[in-house]
């Protein structure tokens, strides 16, 4: 916790923090943690992170969470992993397993042929359910979530299989704001016959902002407040201005 001299010093400190996200925290709980160790007045972010994932996450500071705006519509890419042959109802690996089919017919290059079809334009369902850690419970807990049910109108980028080791695919993907790493999963899944479910997902970049340009979560909640201070991105320099 802050003492006097540090809250001084942050309490009109605007601008983004880069934090590199672990997996299995939710993005929310790290605000509520870095705004609470460091007595920060006000706070936003920018862009979401599903609890599973891990990567950068955009803290905004003080006059800083006017940037939320842009970056929550900010391009992002991510790297990943998915397991072809199993169905869960979050899908993603956390979840409950709906079904086990077997993938051995899916090939390197009827996989390259099916992923053409998910770049571009693409309809996607965002997931009904997510799986969430609970303070005090061991296990992930399923929870339905507010953005199921309604099909959105969603662009890829990029999306490449980065290796082929069946059950599991890696793979890169750029993309727009509202595409779900898990319905590409399941979607993919779907049009090779087989399922699929999201094993692993880290987001490398946001707009402009990069992953190794972060600090990690649990390393910045060690630093004092000039250190953080010193990790703070000028609010004209966030903007891009």
């Amino acid at each position: 916790m802050a003492n006097l001299a540090s809250i001084s010093m942050l309490a009109e400190v605007d601008g983004a923090v880069l934090v590199d996200k672990p997996a299995g925290l939710a993005a929310h709980d790290v605000e509520r943690a870095v705004k609470a160790h460091f007595n920060l007045v006000k706070t936003a972010h920018g862009a979401m992170l599903d609890p599973g994932a891990s990567g950068l996450f955009v803290l905004l500071l003080g006059d800083g969470t006017k940037l939320a705006e842009s970056l929550l519509g900010a391009d992002s890419a991510y790297v990943g992993r998915m397991r072809l042959g199993r169905e869960t109802d979050t899908c993603d690996a956390h979840g409950n397993v709906l079904a086990e089919k077997d993938c051995s017919g899916v090939t390197r290059e009827r996989l390259d042929a099916v992923l053409k079809d998910f770049r571009g334009d693409i309809y996607q369902t965002p997931p009904a359910f997510s799986a969430v850690r609970i303070a005090g419970r061991p296990n992930w807990e399923v929870v339905k979530t507010d953005k199921g049910g309604g099909e959105r109108l969603v662009h890829v980028y990029r999306l490449t299989a980065t290796a082929f080791e069946p059950p599991f695919v890696s793979f890169e993907l750029s993309c727009t704001k509202g595409v779900s790493a898990r319905a590409l999963a399941h979607d993919l899944g779907q049009a090779l016959g087989c399922g699929a479910s999201l094993e692993e997902l880290r987001r490398v970049k946001c707009g402009k902002f990069k992953v190794e340009d972060a600090t990690p979560f649990m390393d910045l909640v060690q630093l004092d407040a000039v250190a953080f201070k010193s990790r703070v991105i000028s609010v004209f320099e966030a903007s891009g201005r």
